[in-house]
């Protein structure tokens, strides 16, 4: 039953992030938005909401161990999974992309969450803290699309067309119906996932942190897997590694900047000793292929899914 309620709580989440992305997404364009902003902002906050809610819920259910290890668990299977089992299949085509800023970026807003986790617990000013890193990335990005744009390198979020999600001929009722599920949808299935999440580590005679960070965190990855293997499939490995390197970001400093205001969040022990060093290892995992410009082979895509069945096993070990 606890499964049950777990999986239909995942459905439901992802089913209505999808919607409520698709719905703002084309209420900003309707509204005279830029396509650029709406990719930076309306694209990247939709599809972290289910992240969102579930550490929201959680610490208000008192299950702080499950909203981090969410964070957490997404952050490393980020990395190992959505990049390495797209990789396995197609291999990733990144030896010409030039990501090194942002995922410079992405490594300092790691290491500064590792350091403020322990001088935890995470409270207001935490979040302050992350929240601000989080606004000044945002206003670097666009402040960097905007040039590559007046240089005439214009990037895909430059049309409407290609942003996820855009439909230029949607109706209006079907943009409102898509914002409605997505509203309702969201807390529901996060609610959903909680109480069969909790529920099954009861069952199990496992901590909640560790169901965090690997059902729910795996659960919460698979719209990353799933642009990530399309990405992968079209030889777009700008938008592979980009996809990962924005969802690490804007959970920990996003996600975590929003869910400590609703602390003081415990870090666990297990967490702090453990499972952050491993999201930090993962992360640099990625620096020869960003820095030394080397693609992500079929090779690389096999070492990278195996480190992540091994953490697995150790978590449930």
């Amino acid at each position: 039953m606890d499964i049950a309620l777990a999986a239909t709580g995942l459905i439901v989440l992802l089913l209505a992030g999808d919607s409520l992305v698709r719905g703002a997404v084309n209420l900003g364009l309707r509204l005279g938005i830029p396509a650029l902003i709406v990719s930076l902002t309306i694209v990247a906050f939709g599809t972290s909401a289910p992240e969102l809610l579930i550490a929201i819920k959680a610490m208000i259910n008192g299950a702080p161990g499950l909203a981090i290890g969410n964070v957490v668990g997404s952050n490393t299977a980020n990395v190992l999974m959505v990049l390495g089992v797209p990789a396995m299949i197609f291999g990733i085509n990144c030896a010409k992309c030039d990501s090194r800023k942002t995922y410079s970026f992405m490594l300092g807003a790691t290491v500064i969450f590792i350091a403020l986790c322990f001088l935890g617990p995470l409270g207001f000013w935490h979040g302050v803290i992350l929240l601000a890193l989080m606004f000044a990335m945002l206003l670097e990005a666009f402040h960097s699309a905007r040039c590559h744009r007046r240089n005439g390198r214009c990037a895909p979020e430059d049309d409407p067309e290609e942003v996820e999600g855009a439909d230029p001929a949607m109706q209006g009722w079907k943009v409102v119906l898509y914002l409605v599920l997505g509203v309702i949808g969201l807390p529901l299935g996060a609610q959903l996932l909680i109480d069969g999440s909790l529920g099954l580590a009861r069952h199990l005679g496992i901590s909640e942190t560790v169901i965090g960070l690997t059902l729910v965190a795996i659960g919460t990855s698979l719209p990353e897997l799933a642009t990530t293997v399309v990405a992968a499939a079209r030889k777009h490995g700008d938008v592979a590694i980009g996809n990962a390197i924005g969802s690490n970001m804007f959970n920990l400093l996003g996600i975590m900047g929003i869910t400590s205001f609703f602390g003081p969040l415990e870090i666990p022990p297990g967490i702090l000793g453990f499972d952050l060093w491993v999201m930090l290892a993962s992360a640099l995992v990625m620096v020869p292929f960003v820095f030394g410009h080397l693609n992500i082979s079929r090779i690389w895509g096999v070492i990278l899914s195996v480190c992540y069945v091994w953490y697995l096993v150790v978590l449930l070990a």
